[in-house]
């Protein structure tokens, strides 16, 4: 049987909290212009219905351990998804001006704590169940870790203190409109 510790519990807790509260917020708050994209809504729509149908699987034969696997592999999955935006973003601007660097610095350290915590947790179990026993833990700290020291070489390495060429403000529509310059300081005096 896997362990399972009591803090990785309360991390669920929390993310689920906290995650509730930010969907809450987008709900209730202003947006502007801004919109769920249709692909968003897509890709949320086809995770609920494979979780409510691996949950209906899962129920007449009572096999909750391959319905958290399965949860895992969701949440893995959906962890990648998170962060491939960003990442192309940074590259096809050649900037990460605007991104915040401090959360990325705090989730690499959240990462390596995880792995830390594994490592005691298996020296004082004397077995080394919590690293190939739980491949969802496993796998979404290796995908955070590996996107963590990225957008950290993005940002320190590839891209220091380097402004955006040119973020375009796009209409209703997407597309950037045509502004003709009205400034009479380029005129000769």
């Amino acid at each position: 049987m896997i362990p399972v510790a009591a803090n990785d519990v309360a991390f669920s807790i929390h993310a689920v909290l906290l995650t509730a509260i930010t969907l809450f917020q987008i709900a209730i708050y202003e947006r502007g212009n801004q919109k769920v994209s249709k692909i968003a809504i897509a890709i949320v729509c086809a995770v609920w219905l494979t979780a409510a149908a691996c949950f209906f699987v899962a129920l007449p034969s009572h096999s909750w351990l391959w319905l958290i696997s399965i949860f895992n592999s969701i949440q893995v999955f959906m962890t990648v998804i998170k962060y491939i935006p960003q990442a192309i973003m940074n590259f096809m601007r050649k900037s990460t001006e605007g991104f915040s660097i401090g959360n990325i610095l705090l989730d690499f350290l959240g990462g390596v704590t995880n792995y830390a915590q594994m490592a005691v947790q298996s020296i004082d179990q004397n077995s080394w169940v919590n690293f190939y026993g739980n491949m969802g833990k496993i796998l979404l700290s290796l995908v955070s870790i590996f996107f963590d020291l990225l957008f950290i070489c993005q940002h320190y390495i590839l891209y220091p203190g380097k402004k955006a060429n040119h973020i375009p403000k796009l209409d209703k529509e997407g597309v950037e409109p045509l502004i003709e310059s009205s400034d009479d300081s380029t005129e000769n005096v």
